[in-house]
């Protein structure tokens, strides 16, 4: 299989701006504040793991910085914010994470339509470990729409791939007089 029949991968022969672990934080934490925003009951089951998205997004582009630490301290985090099984979001971000890791090369090479579907299998994973360790805890079934928050992370991915890759991408030059 050739090159071009991959099309291209979302960088192109661009050569990115290194990222600052500030922005590395402040990422994760807005997304951890994303995840906590209420919203309506019928929409709870629809809304995206933007701590999941967020924690691929950067073990995905940048492996070497963001590791499995992160993700089990966001994940802990979660739980409590959630009153949640402890645990449960620590384990399952830390599965997103070595997925991410493992991948990442993979990945970044694919055009977006493949990145979506690399996305979608991961996103699905975790969600499964966090329904298996509520069955195992015998909590209550989850409802039949337990699995549309990752189609609509996988949907998300193109914007959060753009959103989060603006600063790193090298502004223009003013041209000179």
């Amino acid at each position: 299989m050739n090159r071009s029949s991959l099309g291209d991968n979302i960088h192109g022969d661009e050569i990115l701006l290194p990222v600052r672990g500030v922005y590395i934080v402040v990422t994760m934490a807005c997304a951890l504040l994303l995840n906590l925003i209420p919203v309506p009951r019928w929409l709870a089951s629809a809304a995206p793991d933007f701590v999941a998205l967020v924690i691929l997004y950067w073990s995905v582009f940048q492996p070497h910085r963001v590791g499995l630490w992160p993700a089990w301290a966001l994940g802990l985090l979660m739980d409590v914010a959630n009153a949640s099984l402890f645990g449960q979001h620590a384990l399952a971000y830390c599965g997103i994470a070595y997925a991410g890791i493992f991948l990442h090369r993979r990945i970044r090479m694919f055009p977006m339509s493949y990145q979506i579907a690399h996305v979608l299998a991961i996103l699905l994973g975790q969600q499964a470990i966090q329904l298996l360790i509520r069955l195992v805890s015998s909590a209550e079934p989850p409802d039949m729409l337990y699995f549309v928050s990752s189609l609509t992370g996988a949907a998300l991915w193109p914007a959060i791939v753009a959103i989060l890759m603006l600063p790193m991408r090298a502004r223009p030059k003013a041209e000179e007089v």
